[in-house]
């Protein structure tokens, strides 16, 4: 009896590796997702570059409000001792007498 090819079987089955298709039939495709994700991406980075920003200028806030009290606080320092004598240079041997030693017992 003669072998029939007009009957389909597992002979007229097609496989990638018998098709030589690629396995992305639009590589265009591929383009869109990656614009998609960068998108998604960009979107992130941008409300976390906002919310940084806005935890900057409340630490830069505090800092001036810190410097600002200091800075006060080193007046008020500087006027409360008006007659303190001014600190002398360092000229002559004497000074090295101001210095009081103390033992220390471990």
């Amino acid at each position: 009896m003669p072998i029939s090819n007009s009957a389909k079987g597992v002979q007229s089955i097609k496989s990638m590796r018998n098709s030589g298709k690629s396995a992305i039939p639009n590589k265009e495709d591929s383009d869109f997702i990656k614009l998609y994700v960068f998108e998604k991406e960009r979107v992130r980075l941008k409300t976390e570059e906002i919310r940084i920003l806005q935890r900057l200028d409340i630490i830069r806030t505090r800092l001036k409000e810190i410097h600002s009290f200091t800075k006060g606080q080193v007046e008020q320092l500087q006027e409360a001792d008006p007659d303190s004598e001014p600190k002398r240079k360092n000229t002559s041997n004497k000074e090295e007498g101001d210095w009081k030693t103390l033992s220390i017992d471990y």
